[in-house]
């Protein structure tokens, strides 16, 4: 039997499309291999959100060429949000021409037949199509990382147009899925074992089908599934969140106490011109109403330093609401130009050596925060979904909280009696980006 392996970059709807690539390929008879190395067939499933992850990707793509040389039946297929910009297919057939098959992230469902045309035809395979209207979960079966969480999409593309964003030009433009097909979609995971699902979109606020159902319908309809634990969802947009999504928090039981709201800047200045559609009156305004209905909402975000005519000023303001918000973790990140965005054009870039200083300031106060919030958990007993053993220790199993608070705890039952289970831990050691604890 053919060996498959998929490498993925990127956030969680990378992730997800990976696991319908894995469910198509194992449908077609492949096994997993876990070494690229040992597979016959290797998918790329790339992200071009950051410049490093274009770096990054290329590099690994290169260390292919001598296996495909020496076993001329290795096959290399890329895929993802780089294929959807032109300039990387012409990259790719230019530089890195021997890869097999190149597709991208709206067509993920023509890979069995690309597979089949490379080989009866023995031509490379390319194909790249915008704006896909007829994308669909439906026919999907992903082989899940976990066999007891899913990541379920009920969005796909992007209106926003921020100006340092590629994702509307790799994605398209923002579709959603009827809700009677995504309810149905999480009954089934949850009949074949699923505890918590985390729902996906680039902005899950703006989900509406074409019956009129809002996010908050759907996060309510959700909530009434039985045998579903916890409720999850990324990513949401402070210029379209909802006060009756915010109401979700209180009102429906198996939503997660916990949010990622990017703010990415402090400074309204700074926001105009990313094309953020609110100021920082605006988001503050919204994490008082989070706090109102869910005081124990736990809150994380995106921020991104040294964006185009940026001043110290500016990022003193996101200095400031950080430490008005109090965040529990935070994705810090320097601005990356990238080409076919408008910021990319602007003119007053920052230099690297004050992005570094600015971006360093940044992560110690965030870490700092993210510290203390954590200290508060000592010598409490909180309820972790386990996921699996500890990356840090064979001994020790790993998991989240209702808040996704990462926990490390001994136990003294084996992995299959507690893996995908909720389980009482009390927290002996805090640390910044984890909690230590025993189970109880």
């Amino acid at each position: 039997m053919s060996k498959y392996h998929i490498i993925t970059y990127g956030c969680q709807m990378n992730e997800h499309d990976s696991e319908n690539i894995a469910g198509m390929l194992e449908a077609l008879g492949y096994i997993y291999e876990e070494d690229p190395y040992r597979a016959d067939l290797v998918i790329m499933n790339t992200c071009s959100v950051r410049e490093n992850a274009d770096k990054r990707f290329f590099g690994v793509l290169g260390q292919f060429k001598k296996l495909k040389k020496n076993n001329p039946d290795f096959m290399l297929c890329v895929c993802g949000c780089m294929p959807q910009q032109p300039r990387i297919v012409e990259e790719i057939n230019k530089r890195f021409s021997w890869v097999d098959i190149v597709f991208g992230t709206q067509n993920i469902a023509k890979l069995p037949e690309l597979l089949e045309l490379r080989k009866k035809t023995g031509k490379k395979q390319r194909a790249i199509v915008d704006n896909n209207p007829d994308i669909t979960e439906d026919e999907m079966h992903p082989v899940r990382m976990h066999h007891h969480k899913a990541l379920v999409n009920i969005t796909f593309g992007c209106n926003n147009f921020c100006t340092y964003c590629i994702v509307p030009y790799t994605r398209g433009r923002e579709k959603s899925r009827m809700m009677s097909e995504i309810v149905c979609e999480i009954e089934r995971l949850v009949a074949d074992g699923v505890r918590e699902v985390m729902l996906l979109g680039q902005n899950v606020d703006s989900y509406k089908d074409v019956q009129g159902n809002s996010f908050a319908d759907l996060i309510k309809a959700v909530n009434e599934i039985k045998g579903l634990d916890r409720i999850r969802f990324m990513t949401s947009h402070p210029k379209d969140i909802s006060d009756e999504m915010i109401e979700c928090f209180g009102s429906c039981e198996k939503l997660c106490k916990n949010i990622h709201l990017p703010v990415q800047s402090g400074s309204d200045q700074v926001l105009k011109r990313m094309n953020r559609h609110y100021d920082s009156e605006t988001y503050l305004a919204i994490v008082d109403k989070l706090r109102s209905v869910c005081p124990d909402i736990t809150i994380s975000t995106d921020v991104i330093v040294g964006f185009p005519g940026e001043s110290e000023e500016d990022f003193e303001k996101t200095l400031e609401i950080a430490r008005k918000v109090r965040y529990d973790s935070a994705f810090t990140f320097i601005y990356s130009p990238r080409e076919g965005t408008p910021a990319a054009k602007f003119e007053d870039q920052i230099p690297d050596d004050i992005c570094h200083e600015r971006f360093n300031r940044l992560v110690e106060l965030m870490d700092g925060i993210s510290l203390e919030k954590n200290i508060k958990y000592k010598d409490e007993i909180v309820d972790v979904l386990t996921d699996g053993v500890s990356k840090t220790s064979d001994n020790t199993y790993s998991g989240r909280t209702d808040g996704f608070k990462l926990v490390n705890f001994t136990s003294d039952k084996s992995e299959d009696e507690i893996i995908g289970q909720i389980v009482r831990v009390k927290i002996d050691e805090t640390k910044t980006f984890s909690l230590e604890g025993h189970e109880v």
